[in-house]
């Protein structure tokens, strides 16, 4: 209806799952690396990978921050050679559920047994397509989305179907798409074999403020939107509080604020649209959160007056009683008095973020400066070598080595985990370098001499466009171009650590040793794509460094929280 007032293709707020508007948000890009990791990553790789196999992979959210979206979204990127049944209705009997799955993989029973099919029989047949599709060199997937409405007895089955295998790998992936009570669920004794096979998880969780306005934005966008946005900032710093952060509900409120806009003939939305559409959309109850707040504190207050008053009233009315006489005196046997438990200090309220911009003239113009800074996050002498010298000659003394990149994105410094060298671009065209020691959900600390600053993301973005240094620790043998075949402990290194991330046993000793063949470069494929890496097979500085972050190898580490 308001399309055409708009400027619109087509409704940007629609609640249906369409991938096109997948808003990609941090979190939803961690999410979904998580379910393509713990499937290409485990070995469903096209070509019949052999990787660990097998396994529970969790994403869980809010109702409405996307997990729907986000499964859509993983199923168009599914690798050639993957069959995927998708449950989306998982309140069923275990023969129910087996019924199911045999139906989405185009499972037929034999004739004999399609009468009174019993759970045996869909199992045996369940077994008999997993091992056809692995002699062929493909995979299968198991997706059950509202997984918080499996009854235990289903869940203890699942389990019980990541036991089909081979002597190489498991026949089967499951996905588990649920709600946080999936969670709490899975956190019960008696389903603690099952949780110890989950191989990855993640919580979406609502978006932020910021997030929210990029989400609208990004929605518009799609629906064919251009220009300024059709919301004022009032407008779009409400919807966020009302809608919480959940896309859901943003959608909602969206919509209903637009169609209420074009109604009344403005060409934007302001904050009073929001509230009436809030109060249509949500009810009038959750319209106004503040007041609805300050009632229930007032009824509150009334309450513990009136019970107040009737205390004192009952107090000073009630008949005094005359003290009684005693022939002995009186014996008061005081108990020791509790001690009282000690007051906790409120924690300290982080410092407003500083403008960045004043910070400009106190950072280094040589990166050798920034070197030698950054050289006491990792406990070396600083300076590292001559004040005149290359800190990265002197530090190869010390087994390691420097690394640049100019193309670095946040997300990729968060997984990254490190701290590192920042080249900044002032106005004047001048570059200087500052040391990146913290990251948080919307500022950055950085290091100037020896005191902290922390700063708005948003401003540091406007001087970043990319380049990063640090130093890290290459695995002896290491070369810049490892040929297949190679070994050493450079590929029991990497061996060790994928396994590691995939939840499968580090190689033995009486195992032969691992080698970077066709099937090591997969799972190598796997895990830089889930990283946000270029999916090349070819282990680098960043898959080593992203290794050592994942599986918590040492070195020091990017602080997450206020400095």
């Amino acid at each position: 209806m308001y399309s055409q007032h708009f400027g619109l293709t087509q409704d940007p707020f629609s609640i249906a799952p369409d991938p096109r508007y997948l808003f990609m948000s941090e979190r939803h890009r961690e999410a979904l690396a998580h379910l393509l990791y713990g499937v290409v990553g485990s070995g469903a790789a096209a070509g019949g990978g052999r990787g660990s196999g097998g396994g529970f992979v969790l994403l869980t959210g809010d109702i409405g921050t996307g997990k729907t979206t986000i499964c859509r979204c993983f199923l168009e990127q599914i690798p050639t050679g993957c069959q995927v049944a998708y449950i989306f209705n998982p309140k069923l009997s275990v023969t129910e559920l087996l019924q199911s799955i045999c139906e989405e993989f185009h499972i037929t029973l034999a004739p004999s047994a399609v009468s009174a099919a019993t759970g045996k029989d869909y199992i045996d047949a369940l077994n008999a397509f997993l091992l056809q599709r692995h002699a062929a060199g493909q995979s299968s997937v198991l997706i059950i989305d509202e997984a918080q409405n499996l009854q235990a007895e289903v869940l203890e089955q699942l389990r019980l179907l990541t036991n089909l295998e081979t002597n190489e790998r498991k026949l089967l992936q499951i996905v588990l798409i649920g709600q946080p009570e999936l969670r709490t669920m899975l956190a019960r004794p008696e389903l603690e074999q099952l949780a110890q096979r989950v191989i990855a998880r993640f919580h979406l969780d609502a978006l932020s403020a910021a997030e929210s306005s990029q989400y609208i934005g990004h929605r518009l966008a799609v629906a064919g939107h251009t220009g300024a946005l059709p919301f004022d900032r009032s407008s779009l710093q409400r919807i966020h509080r009302l809608a919480r952060g959940v896309p859901r509900r943003i959608n909602l409120l969206c919509g209903r604020a637009l169609l209420g806009a074009w109604a009344s003939g403005a060409a934007s939305v302001n904050r009073r649209v929001v509230d009436k559409a809030a109060a249509e959309v949500f009810g009038p109850d959750n319209a106004h959160p503040r007041r609805r707040q300050r009632q229930h504190t007032a009824y509150a207050l009334g309450g513990l007056g009136l019970a107040v008053g009737v205390a004192l009233a009952g107090f000073l009315l009630w008949p005094a009683r005359p003290p009684t006489q005693s022939s002995a005196p009186a014996r008061v046997s005081a108990a020791p008095a509790a001690p009282l438990a000690p007051i906790k200090a409120a924690p300290p309220v982080p410092s407003p973020p500083e403008e960045i911009d004043a910070l400009l003239a106190q950072l280094p113009r040589d990166i050798n400066t920034a070197w030698r800074a950054l050289a006491s996050r990792w406990a070396l002498p600083t300076p590292i070598g001559a004040s005149d010298g290359d800190p990265c000659q002197a530090a190869v003394a010390r087994e390691l080595q420097c690394y640049r990149t100019n193309q670095l994105s946040v997300p990729l410094l968060r997984q990254l985990g490190r701290p590192g060298i920042l080249t900044l671009q002032a106005d004047n065209g001048v570059p200087v370098y500052a040391l990146l020691v913290g990251l948080g959900e919307q500022t950055a600390t950085l290091q100037v001499g020896p005191s902290l600053h922390r700063v708005r993301l948003v401003a540091l973005g406007r001087l970043w466009r990319g380049d990063f240094a640090t130093f890290w620790r290459a695995p002896r043998g290491y070369s810049a171009a490892l040929p297949d075949g190679s070994g050493g402990p450079v590929i029991d290194r990497l061996a060790t650590q994928l396994a590691q991330m995939e939840g499968a046993p580090a190689p033995g000793a009486g195992q032969a040793p691992p080698r970077l063949d066709a099937t090591l470069r997969e799972r190598v494929r796997a895990f830089q794509h889930a990283h946000g890496l270029k999916p090349d097979g070819q282990p680098g500085p960043m898959t080593f460094m992203q290794l050592d972050s994942a599986t918590d190898s040492g070195g020091p580490r990017l602080q997450t929280e206020p400095l």
